[in-house]
């Protein structure tokens, strides 16, 4: 009997062990916007989906750079100091900085188009290292034929950019492939940081038949500035990112982020489980939604042909 309630007290020590041992996972975007902000929210459900809870058995960090790469490479070097169990970059600047801050550290970024073009991988397949993730790369070839379909008249494209940022960079050599196929032209207008987000978007009138925003962090954080001049030009203008047809884009193809976010919380789980991140192939993101916004249509001068409203996942009045 006695050797039973001693066999009983280990396993209970150790059940109690268990569930005591906390993990950390650290999470840091380039800037707060909504398409990063509920990737960072979808991390967290699939971690609480797993058993990891914050206040119980996780520790969640999480740290803007503000839309600065220098503070984005701080923050990287911080979480490479403080050992935490796992890194989540979100966005192609941030994760380049946690790549470059440590080799040791599971590494699983999200929000990236291009990691190969970023250099975070040298194989989606076999990742290698301490590195995978998550890459949104945008159904480019898609958003051309609904800008096309919205506007069958249009010739020029005008390409909203960071001309800093990779994403952008590998994005926009796709962008003129594909708008050559359709016969478009592309006209590029960068912006360094988002207080240059206006005048690029002013630069575009009298250029470009529509304006066309990527997965650009930088443009997206200063949308507002953007749409105002697209409304006052009568310049129609489409996002790659879907939570930004809300803040008066006119329409957009692309995934819902918080879907996107528990997908790469998933892979952290297994991470935490104890697989190796570099045995982990990288995934493109799952889903894809049209999300029109009518107000945003009537106030650029376009009509949204019945089609596109038919076979849309979410309509904004």
């Amino acid at each position: 009997m006695r050797s039973l309630l001693i066999a009983f007290a280990a396993t209970l020590a150790l059940s109690t062990a268990v569930k005591a041992q906390d993990v950390t996972v650290a999470v840091t975007a380039i800037v707060e916007h909504p398409a990063l902000d509920a990737a960072r929210d979808g991390v967290k459900e699939a971690l609480a989906a797993a058993g990891y809870k914050e206040g119980e058995n996780l520790k969640f960090v999480y740290q803007s750079a503000q839309g600065n790469p220098a503070t984005a490479a701080q923050i990287a070097r911080q979480f490479a100091g403080d050992g935490p169990d796992v890194i989540v970059p979100i966005s192609t600047p941030s994760a380049q900085a946690a790549v470059s801050a440590t080799r040791d550290i599971p590494i699983v970024f999200t929000a990236v188009s291009d990691p190969l073009g970023a250099q975070l991988v040298k194989d989606m397949d076999k990742p290698g290292g301490n590195v995978t993730g998550l890459s949104d790369m945008s159904p480019v070839a898609e958003h051309v034929a609904l800008i096309k379909e919205i506007l069958p008249n249009a010739k020029t494209i005008g390409y909203l950019y960071n001309s800093g940022e990779a994403n952008s960079v590998s994005l926009l050599a796709v962008l003129k492939t594909e708008a050559e196929k359709a016969g478009l032209t592309v006209v590029e207008s960068a912006a360094t940081k988002s207080a240059e987000v206006q005048g690029a978007a002013r630069a575009l009138i009298g250029k470009a038949d529509a304006i066309y925003v990527p997965t650009d962090n930088t443009i997206i954080s200063a949308l507002e500035g953007a749409v105002g001049v697209a409304e006052e030009a009568k310049l129609p203008l489409f996002t790659a990112d879907t939570d930004s047809v809300s803040r008066g884009s006119l329409a957009a193809l692309g995934f819902n982020y918080h879907d996107v976010g528990k997908q790469t919380g998933e892979i952290v789980v297994r991470i935490l489980k104890g697989e190796n991140p570099g045995d982990i192939a990288v995934k493109v993101a799952a889903g894809s939604d049209l999300v029109i916004n009518k107000a945003a249509a009537a106030k650029m001068g376009v009509t949204l042909p019945e089609s596109v409203v038919k076979r849309a996942t979410r309509v904004v009045e």
